[in-house]
């Protein structure tokens, strides 16, 4: 009974990860679809409609987006959205929440948010952390001159984490790439990774 039990949960482990992201993507799709159908429909009632130009208008309509982020003008507009939305209650958390979010993915070349795998040892223990910032000047004029960096240290199998602001010495470079450092962390360190060494900062 247990040889089998032992089966069945080593084939519930290979085929729910799969499973769940075949659904969440399924999901996203007929989500998508279903939007900018009604959308298309809701604009141009007399367009011919065929499955799929629903997915096609959505990546049209990121595509515009991404650059009228190029202008000045757009930025600015964005800007005073993103502050009114801070302003009112209740709302201002679930959109702070859900843009904190969406910063995690790579936004460019020339920025990213998440910039580099650090460590940082705390008594016998060394905690895995991502640095979200390198210049503080507003913090390191109540520090005494100290160059501070922010960083951010995930908790394991949730959406959250603590930001400590940290002197740049007390903390030592990983030669790891953000995803996988990432993996590991959130996983509680059961995602495997390549061998790394530690690279001076």
């Amino acid at each position: 009974m247990k040889l089998l039990t032992n089966i069945l949960m080593k084939g519930l482990a290979t085929v729910l990860p799969i499973g769940l992201t075949i659904y969440a993507i399924w999901w996203l799709i007929s989500s998508a679809e279903s939007v900018m159908h009604a959308l298309i429909h809701l604009l141009a009632p007399q367009v011919d409609y065929r499955p799929g130009m629903g997915i096609l208008a959505g990546l049209l309509v990121l595509l515009v987006v991404g650059t009228l982020l190029n202008a000045y003008i757009v930025r600015r507009a964005l800007s005073l959205w993103d502050d009114l939305l801070s302003r009112i209650p209740v709302v201002k958390t679930v959109y702070s929440a859900f843009r904190d979010i969406m910063r995690l993915l790579p936004s460019g070349e020339n920025q990213k948010d998440l910039q580099s795998v650090v460590v940082y040892q705390f008594g016998n223990a060394r905690l895995l952390g991502f640095v979200t910032r390198d210049d503080l000047p507003e913090l390191e004029r109540h520090a005494g001159g100290v160059d501070l960096v922010a960083v951010y240290f995930p908790l394991s199998y949730m959406m959250g984490g603590v930001t400590l602001f940290l002197p740049k010495d007390a903390l030592q470079a990983l030669d790891m790439p953000v995803e996988a450092a990432m993996r590991l962390a959130i996983t509680g360190g059961m995602a495997s990774t390549s061998p790394t060494a530690p690279a001076s900062r």
